[in-house]
């Protein structure tokens, strides 16, 4: 077998396409220029060819493919750069031949030389992207209430507001502003570009049309909003005599507990509306402690994105950190990224603004990981304690008890987004 792996080329994307297609089941769309790789460019991709082979239009057969977005997220209140992992697929007759173990080695070290010292993806499979390193950085939690359990504790007070329904073009501008604030000092949002917003969030393509039109709820005046809600709303989605209507809301974002409020009280005045669903909520989402019978939303909880650490030193030195604080941590085992092997001293200021100082030194470590565990703890996902209690981390009660300080997120991880 005699295979190259490269980045595809403009006229090779097709194979991309149609990889998705076949490696997803139709369900990001069929054909070359499916909804699953709508947008990404060549330079993205990395892939195995087979020399050896062709497809129907003569070119070198792709065998397994794969691309990495150029995202921004938020790390504890701080921007820095992420490899957004995609469209992994190979094909069923050259699986078990290490083709993705190749293109991750060779990915990672590309993407450190960029920049982007995390990695991250939603996984089709744990077990596949386990073995590279990668763990769970967020969860979602789904709700689905009928608009007559919308009962709230707190009765409309001067802490709510107005809510106005608009179409998405008109107050795009208006709740990015919104969006911006809401994700500063959060944990694996992504910054929007306006293609993202358009291509996703907005999009009323693809799967969504069967939604319905795409809408959008704002809390408070148009030129300050306080909060605002993306949603769509279609009849014949639930079986019932009087509310066969569902509202699916897409975005969620408030800059206080009264916007939630306001926004919720909302879909309660949509009287033929049996079902409120919402697929993508973050596990801290007040709606639980506002509902009079938190019950009805019927929430449950789901694994969501993955992260892997492909730069170690740089990833710790441009996360945000609460407090002020010294933490030596040694990585081993990781052969992958060998360069994050080895043991690092993490000095913080104690301001999520600024940045924390990581060195290589020769001291004794405070606890002791590996590159997968240091992700689920790197993301707020999981205590130090917790992988303790595991065996995923070694350490000293006192390491472990500061590192459970040192990595404790403001808010719980999320990402809203599907790439």
């Amino acid at each position: 077998m005699d295979i190259d792996i490269r980045p595809a080329s403009a006229e090779e994307m097709g194979q991309l396409g149609l990889m998705a297609s076949y490696s997803y089941g139709g369900a990001f769309g069929d054909g070359e220029d499916n909804i699953a790789v709508s947008g990404t460019r060549p330079e993205w991709t990395l892939c195995a060819f087979d020399r050896q082979a062709e497809d129907e239009n003569a070119r070198p057969l792709m065998a397994t493919s794969y691309a990495a977005f150029p995202f921004t997220i938020r790390a504890n209140g701080r921007a820095m750069a992420m490899a957004g992992i995609s469209i992994v697929g190979t094909r069923p007759e050259y699986r078990r031949r290490g083709l993705l173990r190749q293109i991750m080695t060779r990915a990672f070290a590309e993407q450190r030389e960029r920049g982007q010292s995390v990695a991250g993806l939603w996984a089709s499979q744990a077990a596949i992207y386990q073995r590279y390193g990668f763990a769970p950085a967020g969860m979602n939690r789904e709700y689905a209430i009928d608009t007559v359990d919308i009962a709230l504790m707190s009765e409309p007070s001067q802490d709510t507001y107005s809510v106005s329904r608009h179409r998405p073009m008109a107050v795009l501008n208006d709740i990015r502003e919104v969006y911006k604030t809401f994700i500063a000092k959060r944990t694996g949002y992504l910054h929007r570009g306006k293609s993202l917003w358009l291509n996703a969030v907005l999009s009323e393509e693809g799967g969504s049309a069967a939604d319905g039109p795409v809408y959008v709820a704002i809390a408070g005046p148009k030129d300050s909003p306080q909060g605002y809600a993306v949603y769509t709303l279609r009849a014949g989605q639930v079986k019932h005599a009087s509310r066969p209507q569902e509202i699916k809301i897409r975005d969620f974002a408030w800059l206080n507990t009264g916007a939630v409020q306001s926004l919720w009280q909302f879909f309660a005045r949509h009287d033929l509306v049996g079902r409120v669903s919402w697929a993508n909520a973050p596990m801290d989402d007040p709606a639980q402690s506002l509902m009079m019978e938190p019950r009805m939303l019927h929430a449950r909880d789901s694994e969501a994105t993955w992260w892997r650490i492909v730069d170690v030193a740089t990833a710790l030195s441009q996360r945000g950190y609460d407090h002020e604080s010294r933490l030596v941590l040694s990585i081993a085992g990781d052969d992958l990224a060998p360069w994050n092997n080895g043991t690092w001293r993490i000095d913080t200021p104690g301001y999520p603004e600024e940045e924390a100082r990581v060195t290589a030194t020769d001291e004794v470590p405070d606890i002791r990981l590996s590159v997968r565990a240091l992700a689920g703890l790197y993301s707020g996902m999981y205590s130090a304690r917790t992988l303790a209690n595991w065996g995923q981390l070694a350490g000293s009660q006192q390491g472990i008890a500061i590192a459970d300080r040192l990595f404790t997120t403001t808010f719980a991880p999320h990402c809203p987004d599907h790439y």
